[in-house]
């Protein structure tokens, strides 16, 4: 006789199934034996995402050995509900958020370095760095391949599900509760290098005549040497700052 689970995935980790499977309890073939991470994952749910996994009533970690006939539901993160008699899946969050993006990431890397996180990003890393950054580093992975995620070693991880980078990084924001960590305007949004004041004379051979006559107050990027000063640009991403933060309510 075949052997089946029975299993359902809740809230955000739908997003990750097809429509037929989506907020119901499917039956799921059990072809040999398996713990519950990597059955999870050949649905197509990566472990990064899940963080409480109940079967036959009780908690269990990622080890747990698939049995016929188990009935599993697997849950996201909780950010506001207390569920610390439970077994987690996922470690206890990063005493400091800081990220590392994918190469399709790019715009969001900027914004969030543009409200002071520290962010790496690079248009040449590949899965196996991007994966050894994020365990080596402790930083969160952002990306938008599911596959990606499903790295062993990944502990902190995010599927990106918005594509348009204004709505990503409220996503974001809102995911990881940080509309009252920001810090905006202190870090490079080139290098991700912190920033701080510097006095004008200091740097006044690379202004240009109109930047020198209009402006008197700079920054300077402490790693790749980058000046700022608040121009036209600086006021397009403070209005930028104040949507966001309306838009958090």
């Amino acid at each position: 006789m075949k052997q089946q689970i029975n299993i359902r995935f809740y809230e955000e980790l739908n997003d990750f199934l097809p429509q037929e499977q989506r907020k119901i309890d499917f039956n799921h073939a059990l072809k040999k034996s398996r713990s519950i991470k990597d059955l999870i994952e050949s649905i197509g749910v990566p472990h990064a995402e899940v963080d409480l996994i109940i079967v036959n009533g009780e908690s269990v970690d990622f080890d747990y050995p698939v049995q016929d006939g188990d009935r599993i539901s697997v849950y996201p993160v909780f950010e506001s509900l207390d569920i610390s008699p439970l077994k987690h899946c996922q470690p206890a969050p990063l005493r400091t958020t800081c990220f590392v993006l994918d190469v399709h990431l790019g715009r969001l890397a900027a914004y969030l370095r543009m409200l002071g996180f520290d962010t790496l990003y690079r248009n040449d890393y590949d899965d196996p760095t991007l994966a050894d950054i994020s365990a080596d580093e402790h930083r969160i992975l952002l990306t938008c391949d599911r596959r990606l995620l499903m790295r062993k070693q990944i502990t902190h991880g995010y599927f990106v599900r918005s594509r348009q980078p204004q709505k990503q990084i409220l996503e974001i924001l809102t995911r990881f509760d940080l509309y009252n960590n920001q810090k905006p305007f202190t870090r490079c949004m080139h290098c991700n290098g912190k920033t701080h004041a510097v006095n004008k004379q200091d740097i006044e051979t690379r202004l240009l005549p109109k930047t020198i006559k209009y402006y008197d107050e700079f920054y300077q990027c402490e790693d790749c040497g980058k000046i700022y000063w608040q121009g036209s640009h600086f006021l397009k991403m403070q209005k930028m700052i104040d949507n966001i933060n309306v838009a958090a309510g």
